[in-house]
């Protein structure tokens, strides 16, 4: 047995083609492609991310691309208010949140993807996840509970750009709403947090010179990600395909370098519809919609600006406590907003530096409510090194405190007064993130 073993691991290394997959390696690496699949905030439409790098020829037609990413920081955070801290790039509780200043030295995560090109048409796509920060687990980032491993991404894409326009996908995967990406070298939008969907679903799209369209069918309940519709029997299992996404886009050039990107998206199920008292991931008696509009300009491969608006179609209902005193707070529509700039420098050899900026927020309550918005304001700056690893610093302030659980306020003692919330309409952290994201 270990003969056979040995053999085997001999093959695969010598299989293991780095510097040049268009040999049509068996088994291979591609850094700078890896790095766009397993970057977790920036640009989120990984399936297209797959197709045109295999139009491009920066895959190979047929065979295994094996990539990791590895993310560890340090970082320091000063609130005004006791364990109520803003910042959404780790789980805000109390479990791992103390006090008014807290800091930390992390392993944030780490990831494991595979890519295997069954021929010029078919591949699979699966990427492995641990996160015990960012983890919905219980107690502390030491517990076991939040320390697991998880299919972040798992699909199946069908589709040759070389040969037709068309694609489609099936299985677990980002939906294609808006623009809920960021130009922060590390930190998630507050869009992303409030409509980032993640589900089981299947999808379809075309890809045109300039027009191009998206719909994805998704399995309803509450899903993984901001993708909520109501199933049979009150139930939050997946279990019909009931929920839809649609995005279409148009791309223009104004001049050679100056190039526009609009477009708009429609969430048929949001997650923004559950009554008082608010328990997320639970399921809904009635679905929410959601619409976006967005749009994107790049001035030649320096200058990126982006900005996206997201809105419900329907009040949600969980944001109108009928205890006193804060039944004088009115339900509301959620919305978000994101604005935000990243500049490029002449890249000097292996090593290309960028500054961004960007603010994005969560609104949830009617003025003045505990539970009012939520902002996030962010500066960062990164040293991209061969394409593929990042040295990043970044300073952010948030203003408010939304919590979706019990965000308007609870059912006595569970785990507060039905009159209170946890939310902090007038809450204010501070921080700074050092850190370094490792992709192979």
């Amino acid at each position: 047995m270990k003969n056979i073993i040995t053999l085997v691991l001999i093959f695969c290394s010598a299989g293991i083609q780095a510097q040049d997959l268009n040999s049509q390696p068996l088994v291979g690496i591609s850094s700078e492609y890896s790095s766009r699949m397993l970057d977790q905030n920036q640009n989120l439409r990984k399936v297209l991310i797959l197709l045109e790098d295999r139009k491009s020829g920066i895959l190979p037609q047929k065979g295994f691309i094996f990539g990791s990413s590895l993310i560890a920081l340090v970082d320091f955070q000063q609130s005004n208010t006791d364990s109520k801290f803003g910042y959404l790039m780790r789980h805000p509780t109390a479990s791992n949140q103390i006090g008014k200043t807290v800091s930390e030295a992390v392993l944030h995560s780490f990831q494991v993807a595979t890519t295997t090109n069954i021929n010029n048409w078919l591949t699979a796509y699966t990427e492995i996840l641990y996160n015990p920060q960012q983890s919905f687990g219980q107690g502390s980032i030491t517990d076991l509970e939040r320390n697991q491993l998880q299919l972040r991404r798992g699909l199946v894409v069908v589709g040759d750009l070389n040969r037709s326009p068309f694609y489609g996908a099936i299985g677990k995967m980002d939906a294609p709403f808006g623009l809920t990406g960021s130009v922060s070298p590390f930190t998630n939008s507050s869009m992303w947090h409030a409509f980032g969907g993640l589900g089981y679903g299947a999808q379809v799209g075309f890809r045109g010179p300039s027009l191009s369209g998206t719909f994805m069918a998704v399995q309803g309940g509450s899903q993984f990600r901001a993708l909520n519709t109501p199933v049979a029997d009150s139930t939050n299992v997946p279990s019909r395909l009931n929920n839809f996404v649609f995005d279409i886009n148009y791309r223009t050039a104004f001049a050679p370098e100056v190039k526009l990107l609009f477009g708009a998206s429609y969430l048929h199920g949001s997650a923004y519809c559950q009554d008082f008292p608010v328990v997320h991931f639970e399921p809904c008696k009635k679905r929410n919609p959601a619409v976006t509009v967005y749009s994107e300009l790049h001035v030649g491969r320096k200058l990126l600006i982006k900005a996206a608006h997201a809105i419900t179609s329907r009040e949600w209902p969980g944001t109108e406590n009928p205890n006193p005193p804060l039944d004088i707070y009115e339900a509301r529509k959620v919305s978000s907003l994101s604005l935000g700039g990243q500049y490029k420098f002449d890249n000097t050899g292996l090593v290309q530096y960028i500054v961004s900026a960007e603010f994005s927020n969560f609104r949830a309550g009617s003025d003045d409510a505990p539970w009012e918005r939520q902002n996030q304001l962010v500066f960062g700056g990164s040293a991209l090194i061969q394409g593929s690893t990042k040295l990043f610093v970044e300073i952010f302030r948030t203003a408010g405190y939304v919590p979706l659980n019990w965000i308007s306020g609870s059912h006595p003692f569970n785990p507060f007064p039905p009159g209170q919330t946890h939310s902090e309409r007038d809450a204010r952290s501070t921080g700074l993130v050092v850190g370094a994201q490792l992709t192979l």
